[in-house]
């Protein structure tokens, strides 16, 4: 067992820890979605997510062991520029969205986000740039705002 399935399993023990203790958490009969619904919808994906991280590595490991002739794989260099790079969008995401509102600012980290991971060299990449922002943006937008009724903040500059 590698270390991607003893972090799974760690992390599959907390999400289900976690889980269990939303069970505890009252509803009320007059809001629609109750209070353990979006806590339970995280820690259920990620026990999830960490279950097929350890499955995922106990038989990478079992099929190493079969073909012990395989040369050790090449491990690429960890990029710790781009993980800097990736904080400070968030950042700089986190400080414009009370001035320019939830859509626009997502938007705009959703987009900038896609071209720090790979920059688009392209008009059809562009386009596709575009309509994943979009997309993303209108989804979160449509899911929080309508149908959970959460409300999102508006821009002070924009009012949007």
């Amino acid at each position: 067992m590698g270390r991607d399935a003893i972090a799974g399993l760690v992390m599959l023990a907390g999400s289900l820890a976690l889980y269990w203790a939303t069970l505890s958490i009252q509803s009320n009969s007059l809001v629609p979605v109750s209070p353990a619904f979006y806590p339970r919808l995280v820690l259920g994906t990620t026990a999830i997510l960490a279950a097929i991280l350890v499955v995922r590595d106990v038989l990478a490991h079992r099929a190493a062991r079969g073909a012990a002739t395989t040369p050790a794989p090449v491990r690429a260099r960890p990029h710790y520029g781009m993980v800097v790079l990736m904080f400070a969008i968030f950042a700089v995401y986190a400080l414009a969205l009370p001035w320019l509102g939830f859509r626009i600012a997502t938007f705009a980290f959703v987009a900038v986000m896609q071209v720090a991971l790979e920059p688009a060299r392209d008009a059809r990449r562009w386009a596709v740039v575009l309509v994943v922002a979009l997309a993303t943006t209108m989804v979160t937008y449509y899911t929080f705002e309508e149908y959970l009724q959460v409300l999102l903040p508006r821009g002070t500059w924009t009012g949007f």
